[in-house]
Parts: C-alpha cells; sequence; structure tokens
C-alpha cells in the first residue's frame, strides 16, 4: 500500500480484489473532482502509480442518458475538459477525455479499461447520479478499485449521520474539523506524476475514441448530434477549472472584502459565483478556503477552539472571510451529509423535517391567491415581476442571485397547489437551468424554502403556517431592484 497523504476516512474500497501487480497502469476514472489541481483522488493514483512502478491513465468519462442532461451541462463539462486536456498534457499524463455519442455506447468501458490495470481509483461523490454509479462498479469484480471522497473539507465517512440545523453541524465541525485539516491536497500533483502510458498498453480506443476538438470546445453542431436536450442553451460564462480559478482571483481581489456589507445587494453582486464550479468539481473547496485564509495572510488552520456554533470567529478571519466560508462549508457541506446519508429521500419532499410537513399539512386547504401551471412558471409569466426576473435570470444565465433564490423559492410554496407539488416543481426547475442544479447543496436550498436546516417561526401565516414567509414587497421594502427588474424584463 502506498503512503497515506489524505485522510484514511477519505478512501472507499469499492472493490477488494487483490491488485494486479501485472498491470500496465493505474487508472483514475475521473468522474466528479474534474481538476488536475488539490485532488485527493488524482493524489492517491500518482501515489500508486509511483509505488507500483507503472504510469497513470486518467479518463474523464461523460454520459448522455442523465436526467436533465443538455447543451448547457454539457458544454460546462466539456470547457473544463478542455483545460484537463492541457493541463495533463502539459505534466505527460496520458489521459482520454470521452463522450459517449449514445445512449448505451459506454456499456463495458469501464470493465475494458479496469481490467487491464493494476488498480483503479475514482471520485466518492453525493452529486447526482454518482452514487449509483458506483454502487454498480461494485458488481464489475476483478480490479482493486478505491474511491476517494474530495467533496468538502471534512470527510463524509466520519459524520455520524444527517444534522437536523446549521447550527448543530457547525457545532460539530468547530470540534472536529482540525483533526482533518492536517490533511491538505497537493496544489500541484502531477508535478512528479509518471511516465505515459505506452499506446500499445491502452485498450483499443476505435470503440470509445477521444472527443474531438469539436466537442471539447462545445460547438453547437457538436453538441447537436448528441441525444441531449437542445432547448437549454449554454450560459455565456465559461465553465471548467482556468475560469473557475479566475473567478476565485477576482472575489478575493473585488467581492470579499465587502461579502459582509454587500452579499444582499443585487445591483453590486459580490458573491463568488463558484458554486457551479464546485458542483462540476472544476476547483476544490481546499484551494477556495486557502485562498480566502491567504488574503489575510495566514494559512487555513481551522477553527480557534470555539465550538459555539456561531457563524463568526471561527477561523479568525475577518467578518467577510468568516460569513463566506460558512456558506461554502457548513451549507455546502451540510447538504452533502444530508444526500450521503440519506440517499433516496435528501432531494425529495420526504426530506422536509416532520414539523415542517404538519403545519403545511395543517394548511393545506387554505386558499391560495392564485395558481400556477408548471409550465407558467418556467416562461416567467406570473403576476409578480420580481419572481418573473429571477426566474429569466435562471434561465439565460444559469443562477439566479442568492436572496433571490429564497423568494423564488417560497414563492412557488404559495402558487402551488400543494406543499409536495411545490416542491417537485422547484427541483424541475432548478435541475433544469441550474448550472449548480442536480447537486446536495442546491437540493437542500430548496428544501430550506419548506423548512428544512430552519426553526418554526410564529404566527402562523396563512399556506405557509409556521414556516419562514418572504413575499416580493417586503424584498422591494429593503432592495432597491429597479435596476435588476430592468435587467431582466421581458
Amino acid at each position: 500500500m502506498p503512503p497515506l497523504p489524505l485522510s484514511p476516512h477519505r478512501i472507499l474500497t469499492i472493490n477488494p480484489d487483490a491488485l494486479r501487480r501485472d498491470g500496465h497502469y493505474v487508472l483514475y476514472w475521473m468522474v466528479a473532482a474534474r481538476r488536475s489541481r488539490f485532488n485527493f483522488a488524482l493524489e492517491r493514483a500518482v501515489a500508486w502509480a509511483e509505488e507500483l512502478d507503472r504510469p497513470l491513465l486518467v479518463v474523464e468519462p461523460l454520459r448522455v442518458d442523465y436526467r436533465w442532461a443538455s447543451d448547457r451541462f454539457h458544454a460546462a463539462i466539456l470547457q473544463g475538459m478542455a483545460d484537463n486536456q492541457a493541463a495533463f498534457a502539459a505534466s505527460g499524463v496520458t489521459y482520454h477525455p470521452w463522450v459517449e455519442p449514445s445512449v448505451g455506447a459506454g456499456a463495458g468501458m469501464f470493465a475494458a479499461f479496469a481490467k487491464r490495470a493494476c488498480v483503479v481509483v475514482t471520485d466518492a461523490s453525493p452529486v447526482h447520479f454518482l452514487p449509483r454509479w458506483l454502487r454498480a462498479v461494485q458488481r464489475c469484480p476483478g480490479t482493486h478499485v478505491e474511491a476517494v471522497d474530495g467533496h468538502g473539507l471534512y470527510p463524509l465517512a466520519a459524520t455520524p449521520g444527517p444534522f437536523a440545523t446549521a447550527h448543530a453541524f457547525r457545532r460539530f465541525l468547530q470540534k472536529q474539523l482540525p483533526s482533518e485539516l492536517i490533511y491538505w491536497p497537493e496544489a500541484d500533483p502531477l508535478h512528479h506524476a509518471p511516465r505515459p502510458v505506452p499506446r500499445d498498453k491502452l485498450p483499443p480506443l476505435d470503440r470509445w475514441p477521444r472527443a474531438s476538438p469539436d466537442l471539447l470546445a462545445a460547438h453547437p453542431a457538436a453538441l447537436g448530434a448528441l441525444p441531449i436536450d437542445h432547448s437549454i442553451a449554454p450560459v455565456a460564462t465559461r465553465s471548467g477549472p482556468v475560469a473557475a480559478a479566475g473567478r476565485l482571483e477576482r472575489f478575493i481581489t473585488e467581492g470579499l472584502p465587502h461579502y459582509a456589507d454587500r452579499r444582499g445587494d443585487i445591483d453590486e453582486d459580490v458573491s463568488s459565483g463558484l458554486s457551479a464550479d464546485l458542483h462540476f468539481g472544476h476547483i476544490s473547496p481546499h484551494e477556495v478556503v486557502s485562498a480566502v485564509a491567504g488574503a489575510s495572510g495566514v494559512s487555513p488552520g481551522g477553527p480557534k477552539g470555539k465550538t459555539d456554533g456561531k457563524k463568526t470567529g471561527w477561523w479568525g478571519l475577518p467578518p467577510s472571510s468568516e460569513l463566506f466560508l460558512d456558506q461554502m462549508i457548513t451549507w455546502r457541506e451540510l447538504g452533502a451529509v444530508e444526500a450521503h446519508h440519506r440517499p433516496d429521500t435528501h432531494n425529495r419532499y420526504e426530506a422536509v423535517p416532520d414539523w415542517a410537513r404538519a403545519t403545511l399539512a395543517a394548511h393545506a386547504e387554505d386558499v391560495r391567491p392564485v395558481t400556477y401551471e408548471l409550465a407558467t412558471l418556467d416562461q416567467a409569466a406570473t403576476h409578480d415581476p420580481l419572481w418573473n426576473a429571477a426566474q429569466r435570470q435562471l434561465v439565460r444565465e444559469g443562477h439566479i442571485h442568492n436572496y433571490l433564490r429564497m423568494l423564488w423559492g417560497k414563492k412557488v410554496l404559495e402558487w402551488s397547489p400543494d406543499a409536495a407539488e411545490a416542491y417537485a416543481r422547484l427541483t424541475e426547475l432548478n435541475n433544469r437551468y441550474a448550472l449548480d442544479g442536480r447537486d446536495p447543496n442546491s437540493a437542500s436550498g430548496i428544501s430550506w424554502c419548506f423548512g428544512h436546516f430552519d426553526r418554526p417561526w410564529g404566527p402562523a401565516r396563512p399556506i405557509f403556517g409556521t414556516v419562514r414567509y418572504m413575499s416580493s414587497a417586503n424584498t422591494q421594502r429593503k432592495m432597491d431592484t429597479r435596476a435588476y427588474l430592468q435587467r431582466y424584463r421581458e
């Protein structure tokens, strides 16, 4: 076994079969941490290659039959593949990007590459269909397979179970996270990467050829040949590790200093814009924490002994940095923990706590001021100009301003026949258009609108009961929405 430069809680043995020491290469099957930097799984694969004196092969596949597959999401992943191809080529590592041309074309691909490998390393992730994929790998015997969890700062396997509130999870992290922060990923695990794989040692690639330059460039014609939804167009903002690094750099210099006092400003948005980058695995949360801490001239040494569950005073950083890290770590990883322990319900109405479902059920017969069909919501054709503007931003740009996203969800609850139907509609709209949709963090944001990770708020209101209420009128009293409404008008 190679040395463990990463936490043993992050390494999951998927197939315990013995190493194939006469294999031709070490295989890294990249499906979640789609990057060459700050990547625990890649680091583990490099360590295996050094231990076994074998070259490293990195395969990054993209299937076509995942739910909500569209030009938008394919383009985002393909742009990342183009960045990865350049990074691995510069390091001399064999990299094979593959895009499934038709449903079922990938059948047998993993087994064909795995059977020539000494050992396979892949990503453990709670995102979308990836847990199901790992279960399928367990039914592919013959090769030693490890999955490495690089999703968050705290390993999911080390959590005791889901948490009812962010405060409870924050207290847990303040006690337990320091022992995990001693394991920090290398910024560049490829600086000592092994030699390339000789072509004659690879499986026959005529069945699974490398993605074409046009595909990696996400050209419309190349996307148009794939059996995915072409009605959801790519966004103007570029994705991939290179673009993510640029967003992080801009946020550190332009957004972070003002995050504490302007994060609710919809005209001067100081958010990081990294949610989709984290979702696609184009940037690591460890890299983000390093940059945020480094902006204050300190190393990310972790909490300073406080275990009171408060949002600030944890890292010993300025208030803006503390509040941002609380959003990126506490709230993002809270959703991941929920998905890890409740994989079948974390993104369904059943995720909503009993008290919230009870109060919503008690008000299920309340008269709605108006109800809308899903198609009307999709087309941003409601009577509420602010809600319509938020929906148009989602459709055009793949995201909604953080504050307005909460209002967007609350209004759908108010305008739907019942809470369960509202939850299903929000899931559909979010996962159809949002770049960070189909993610545990995104699912927990939806369920928050129904009372998850929150508390009862009295007095009881029609429709909402004691679930927290929000309105467009109150929002417009709190902030100037005129420019936003103009920007996302018809």
